[in-house]
């Protein structure tokens, strides 16, 4: 017998909004380059994944990875939030190519390398799949970053 084919079309790709005045804060921020100045970003914009995932990187750099998967955790949950307002519904494309969404998915990649780290490893494992699931060429491109 061969594969089974699924007959359900795939949901529609989650594309998330943009926030311009989050991404000016974490410019200024970048400009600065101090975790002062990335957790103020954060903190005047605490919805905003990508601010998450630039200080949980910046942490695991610096071997800090207990912080890097609090960030993490937090862009992650902050971002699963802002999914489930756009229409997702727990499953579907979340492609890395719509800027806005690759907050989130730094910070899910980031959860499981800092996981992994502190030997959560079922939780790396499922932070793995689920990045793969929402795109492949997330998981490329951060892979590479």
């Amino acid at each position: 017998m061969g594969k089974m084919q699924n007959l359900l079309p795939e949901p529609p790709a989650t594309m998330l909004p943009g926030d311009e005045q989050a991404e000016a804060a974490l410019a200024e921020a970048a400009q600065v380059d101090t975790e002062e100045a990335y957790a103020a970003a954060a903190g005047r914009h605490p919805t905003y994944s990508r601010a998450w995932a630039v200080l949980a990187q910046r942490a695991f750099t610096k071997g800090e990875v207990v912080a890097a998967y609090a960030y993490a955790r937090t862009g992650y949950h902050r971002g699963l939030d802002q999914l489930r307002r756009s229409g997702w519904k727990g499953h579907g494309p979340v492609p890395w190519s719509h800027r806005p969404n690759q907050g989130f998915l730094a910070c899910l990649h980031l959860l499981s390398r800092a996981a992994g780290e502190i030997g959560e490893s079922d939780e790396a494992a499922r932070c793995a799949q689920f990045l793969r699931d929402c795109d492949p060429a997330a998981g490329d491109a951060l892979a590479s970053s």
